[in-house]
Order: C-alpha cells, then structure tokens, then sequence
C-alpha cells in the first residue's frame, strides 16, 4: 500500500502539502469526525474554538459591546462560547439566535447551556437587526462554509445591517461557500478577519471570499493532523515549501547550455511581450535564450535584448529549424506573437512536436479556439498553458461556466495532458492528475499589461533549468506575487524581472553545504 501523497507532481514536498492544505467542507468534517471517533470530545474542540474566536476580538479591539449572531449549528455553538467568554472579560454582550434555543442539538445545544446558566437572565435574542445596536463588534457565526445558497428571512435582513460595523467572522463569514468563495456579496459581511480551524478552505483564497475573509487566522484546535492522511487532500496554498527543495541550484560546474538553454518565440509587433517574457526567463537563472524572431523586426529585438541570441528568420521552416537544436530545454511561444502572423498556427505545433517541454500562453492559445483538441494531441512533452479568464473560455468554453476556478483548472488540466496556471488575483495550478494549488501572493497592482508575460517567461526560465512543469509554475505564480508587492504602487511590467533574483534567493531552503 502507498504511503499518503505519495503520488504529488514531482518537485512536491508531501509534508509541506499537509502543512498547506486547503479542505472542502466535507472534507473538513471528516477531519472532525476522525478526531472524535479518535477520542476527543466534539464539545472540547468547540470550547477551545469559541476561545479562539474571542481571542481574535479580544487581540484586535478594544473592550465595548460585541453582537454575537448565532445560527442553529456549530458555527452559533463556537458563538456561544465566544459571548461566554468575552462576557467574562468584561464586554458587554449582545446574543441573537437564528431558530429555538429549545431545538439546538448536541455540542451547539451545550453552548446555548452554558451561556445562560452564566448569566444572570435569559440573553438569547431572536435574531434581528435590533441585536447590532450600539455594536462596536460584532461576532459572525450565523453560517459556516458549508452553505451553499444565500442566507435568507431573518438572517439575511440581519447580515446586511451589519454595515461598516468590524466583523470577526467564525469559519466563514455567512453566506460564503468553503468550497468555491462563491456568495451574495449585498448579504454576506466583509470580515475584518475571520478565524478558522486547522486548515484553510478553498473559499477562503478564492474570489470573492479571499477579498471577505479579510485577515485570516488559522486556529489549532486540537485536531488530529492524522485525519489528513486518510482524506489526503488535492488542494493547497501555494508557499514555497512546497516546491523550494526542487529550485534549481548553480555549480561550478555548469555551463551557459548546462544552466538551461530557453527558445522565445517573437512576434512581429508586439516586440515588447516576447522581450518581457525574455528578460524574466534570464532573471530566473537560466543560462542562454534564443529568440526566433521575424527577419524584419530582428534589430529592434537585437536593440532590447543584448544578451540574449537573436534569430531573425525568413519564414515557419527557419523557426523549425532552430528548434532542432539538441541543446535546447524548453521552448515558449505566445508573448506577442499574433493571431494572425504568417504561420502562428503551425509554429505552436512546432513547438509541441519538438519534444522539449512547452509553455504557452496569449496567442499561442487563443489561435487554437476553434480546435483545441488539434493543439492537445500534438504533445510530446510536458507542457504548461498559462491563459487568462479570456483565453481559457475560449479554449475550454464549457468548461468556463463552472462555478468553481479549482475544478475549471483541474478539469482542463485532465482534458489537455497539460499543467494550467490559470491567471488572476486567485490564480490556480493544476495537474493532469488533479492536484491544484491556489496562490494568493498576487497584489491587485498586477493587473498591468505585460505582466502574464513576465509570468510565463519566468515560467519559462525555471523548467528550462530542469524544474519540474508543475512545481515550476508553482515557484513562478508565487515568486512573480512576491516581486511585484516588493515593486508596490505605480508598478510596470518592466519592474519586474530585475526583483526575481531576490525573491527566488529568498524562497531557497538553506542547504547544509
């Protein structure tokens, strides 16, 4: 029997997976059940929960008056002890309960117990907007992550009065589904920071619930990590632990070809992508680049890149010619290369058949909407897409309607063979084998032309020095967010490529030497 991840993508470190896990709802609830059944009181866990929650109040504001909105599960539960304990602290607490305290069952019920024996007179309320007056906090813990519709009646006229009022959300703010981020933004409250258990979700890093969650602290509750190797989960934030161990290291011994030789296919007019995507390749280490370039523009190339090689060529036979270099480690093609320039088409091809892992990204995609499966039979390496929202409809259109960025990335990632790193504020990674990562690392300051550029080419750079595609595109989504925080407000492209040499240094794990 194979011990637990042990099938990650090569370049994956298994226990640095469990560390950064993300788990569905379900998923989550196994983990609890697997606790439980281990020996560990349901009840306990939610004492040491709703302490966490009032340790979040308690560490972020100062002492006033807290509304604490319940609803009729264990979310309201780990409210009701957090009211308990802050209550004992010296707030003064404001309780509203979604349903009958009578009908609470089993931990929740116990909660609900607690906290009245604790006070002087019955202080549950019915949940209304009544509870929020005079809040200058207020404890979400109506609905947990595994709410898959929107709040309605009382809760949902009571979520949405809660205004600009601070939320401390309990697992979730409400209305918001673990699974997908997905929710009804005019209901569901934006959280100054929520606070949830063992690991992370998926809702929690995906839009819009990266943006509600606000700061998110991820509590240890006493469950049992063991739980993970029986759910082995698929989904992870992506953190250099990850992937670190499988950076490319220099030696003595290299040479220029040894440290990786990269082709850059260029286009004919937007000369800046490919120069972008060239340089970033360079600042990742890698030790010689080719640019194929039309004949026309290659002095204008020549000019932008002066230690680069640049080929100017005549027609689509040269640039298949230059592929056939032995010495060549990957191949990327996309970056202002044209829908419509002479012989796009067949030039993708000649990337795919020359068996050298592939990276392809803007037009190297979208030229092939009308038959993608033409481009996905062509494989004959390992192959990395980095589309956009844009360009993965039109390459996976029916695959774009889903309702959950994960399973559209690991769905195309099965369909095409290939790696996807599909691009965004939430970007995900996904393997053909349906592991995925989602990176979170991305500053809205990104969203800036030539930027994907700079991503597939620093992509590029590190699988050409021998970085597995998975783990590759892993390091480059991380490590592009890491740059262009460190560029801030105001940042271009051109920012870029000269900050990756730092955040790749600073990503390494020592090596004893």
């Amino acid at each position: 029997m194979s011990s637990p991840f042990a099938n990650l993508p090569t370049g994956i470190d298994g226990s640095a997976w469990k560390r950064q896990a993300l788990l569905t709802p379900v998923e989550m609830g196994r983990a609890d059940s697997i606790t439980i059944e281990n020996g560990t009181p349901g009840y306990t866990l939610m004492l040491v929960a709703g302490e966490a929650v009032a340790d979040a109040v308690c560490d972020r504001f100062e002492t006033g008056t807290v509304a604490v909105l319940c609803g009729p599960g264990n979310n309201g539960g780990d409210g009701f002890v957090a009211a308990k304990i802050l209550a004992s602290r010296g707030w003064s607490v404001r309780l509203g309960l979604l349903g009958d305290r009578t009908e609470l069952k089993g931990d929740a019920a116990q909660a609900a117990a607690d906290w009245v024996a604790a006070s002087s007179e019955e202080t549950v309320e019915p949940l209304s907007p009544e509870i929020l007056t005079d809040a200058t906090v207020v404890i979400d813990a109506v609905f947990g992550a595994g709410l898959n519709r929107d709040p309605e009646g009382s809760a949902a006229e009571t979520l949405s009065a809660i205004g600009n009022r601070p939320v401390v959300a309990v697992d979730v703010p409400s209305g918001l589904f673990g699974a997908n981020g997905a929710c009804n933004r005019d209901i569901t409250p934006k959280a100054a920071v929520t606070v949830t258990f063992f690991r992370g979700k998926p809702g929690h890093k995906l839009l819009p619930g990266r943006v509600l969650c606000g700061d998110l602290s991820i509590c240890d509750i006493g469950i049992d990590t063991t739980a993970l190797n029986v759910i082995e989960p698929k989904l992870a934030l992506n953190r250099p632990d990850l992937w670190a161990s499988a950076l490319p290291e220099e030696s003595p011994f290299h040479h220029k070809y040894s440290r990786g030789y990269l082709m850059v296919a260029g286009g004919p007019e937007m000369i800046g992508a490919a120069c972008l995507a060239t340089r970033a390749a360079q600042r990742a280490g890698v030790g010689m680049v080719t640019v194929a370039a039309p004949l026309a523009q290659a002095p204008l190339y020549r000019l932008a890149l002066q230690s680069a090689v640049v080929r100017g060529l005549k027609d689509t036979r040269g640039f298949l010619d230059c592929l056939e270099d032995a010495r060549l480690t990957a191949a990327l093609i996309g970056p202002g290369l044209g829908d419509e320039a002479a012989g796009s088409h067949e030039r993708v091809l000649g990337v795919l058949r020359a068996n050298i892992p592939a990276i392809l990204d803007a037009d190297a995609l979208s030229i092939f909407a009308d038959s993608p499966d033409s481009l996905f039979q062509h494989r004959a390496a390992p192959m990395l897409l980095t589309p956009h929202m844009g360009e993965f409809a039109r390459l996976f259109p029916d695959l774009s309607t889903l309702d959950n960025k994960v399973e559209m990335a690991r769905r195309a990632a099965e369909r095409s063979g290939a790696v996807v790193l599909l691009k965004g504020y939430d970007t995900v990674i996904a393997d053909p084998s349906g592991w995925a990562v989602v990176n979170d690392s991305a500053p809205p300051t990104l969203a800036v032309a030539g930027a994907g550029d700079v991503l597939a080419g620093l992509a590029a750079g590190l699988i050409a020095k021998g970085m597995p595609v998975f783990a590759a595109a892993c390091a480059a989504a991380y490590l592009h967010g890491v740059a262009a925080d460190r560029a801030g407000s105001g940042l271009i492209a051109e920012d870029l490529p000269d900050l990756l040499p730092e955040a790749i240094e600073r990503s390494r794990i020592p090596r004893v030497r």
